[in-house]
């Protein structure tokens, strides 16, 4: 028979029934990458791009932008030598090139091939010295001004666009890590919700924050559906816990309470639901100054009950090594199946804490392709295992008392 003691204990159910329907995967808001899996379409006001041209240019593809910046300047170039051209055609300097006391407005120009390499000469300021503009030309004088001043616009915007894409701090938000998993465990008898977070650069992050949502579809009471619902998760506000020091990777922990959203969620529940948590780290970059964001999501089936993050930071001579191999790695904790509302209850009624030294069991790692849940029947007997040594080194007490004095 078990001990009367079992049914005041923590629930660690962590099987799954054969019969259970398995969930289909499901459309994420985030990827795991960070990019919003969202498309706008039907989009009526597209003069609105126009109006914000360079970050328009910014935020085209590369194959785009290198064909925009070679089409803006080989039109800009055709553009100019066309007017070169009809200016000498208008003055006659193709016709009385070769005339001598002949003063053309442009050297050596004489036909409209001429005319564009002059064009691009003049714009890139190459100066071959080959064709050169004269001073008894003031149509030709004014041009080159014009021409001067718009090629310098044009180089400040194609060249600024090309830089700012080039150094746009989310190629550094490509260091920044978020584990594969999330997972649900006890720290100090609360129920917590963790994930671990690192950095591989020696370059630091500044004033680095680190903010959750849960993302979930909600139906209110007066009947209104709300789609994705995104719903606040504290991991540390209140307390400045959300402001990172990321020298080495960190796990982020979200305390169950009674302000978050999962406080009546058991693992049974948790299980049938569908939500996805977005992660959002922001911060500075350390080498420009730049405001850095990276992002990533965990949908409810990578979300694990009863799991730790294997340590990863350890002490060499002289220093402290981050073994990223594991950064990952999870193992299996013996955590309790109920809801957090009921732990914090059976913990305040003093039920459990008795029970609650013995929820540790040996570390073991998590296999990424299939989980491993451990029987509770075995559990069962573990604990009537530890019950009977118990009484048995309790009656051996009693038949060797201690001497007295």
């Amino acid at each position: 028979l078990l001990s009367p003691l079992l049914f005041f204990s923590i629930p660690t159910d962590r099987t799954h029934l054969i019969a259970d329907p398995v969930k289909k995967p499901r459309q994420r808001y985030v990827q795991k990458d960070g990019k919003c899996n969202v498309h706008h379409g039907n989009v009526q006001e597209t003069y609105r791009y126009l109006s914000d041209l360079f970050t328009t240019l910014v935020d085209l593809r590369w194959r785009l932008s290198f064909f925009i910046f070679t089409l803006v300047y080989v039109v800009n170039w055709l553009f100019f030598g066309l007017l070169w051209w009809l200016i000498a055609l208008i003055r006659g300097d193709l016709l009385h090139a070769d005339e001598e006391g002949w003063t053309p407005c442009v050297e050596n120009l004489n036909s409209f091939v001429s005319a564009f390499l002059f064009s691009i000469e003049t714009e890139t300021t190459i100066g071959y010295g080959y064709r050169v503009i004269t001073e008894k030309c003031p149509e030709g004088i004014i041009l080159l001004l014009v021409q001067a001043i718009l090629g310098s616009i044009v180089n400040a915007m194609m060249v600024g666009c090309m830089f700012v894409k080039i150094s746009q701090p989310k190629n550094r938000a490509e260091t920044l890590m978020f584990s594969h998993k999330a997972v649900i465990s006890l720290r100090d008898n609360k129920l917590c919700l963790m994930f671990r977070v690192g950095d591989l650069r020696n370059s630091h992050i500044v004033e680095a924050s680190i903010r959750a949502k849960l993302i979930r579809s909600e139906q209110t009471k007066e009947g209104e559906f709300i789609p994705l619902n995104q719903t606040d998760i504290n991991i540390g506000f209140d307390t400045g816990d959300d402001r990172l020091f990321l020298v080495s990777p960190l796990i982020i922990s979200h305390e169950i309470n009674e302000k978050s959203p999962f406080w009546e969620m058991s693992q049974a529940q948790i299980e049938k639901e569908e939500f996805e948590i977005v992660v959002i780290l922001e911060g500075m970059v350390e080498a420009t100054g730049m405001t850095c964001q990276a992002r990533s999501s965990y949908l409810d089936t990578e979300v694990l009950w009863g799991y730790r993050f294997t340590p990863v930071l350890s002490l060499e001579k002289g220093f402290y090594e981050v073994d990223y191999n594991n950064f990952h790695d999870i193992y299996e904790a013996n955590t309790p199946s109920c809801s957090a509302k009921e732990l914090a209850a059976r913990l305040r009624d003093g039920q459990l804490l008795p029970h609650l030294p013995l929820l540790s069991p040996e570390p073991r790692a998590h296999n990424q392709n299939r989980l491993s849940f451990r029987d509770p029947l075995s559990v069962e007997d573990e604990e009537d295992k530890a019950g009977e040594a118990n009484n048995g080194s309790a009656a051996g007490l009693q038949e060797n008392p201690p001497p007295k004095d």
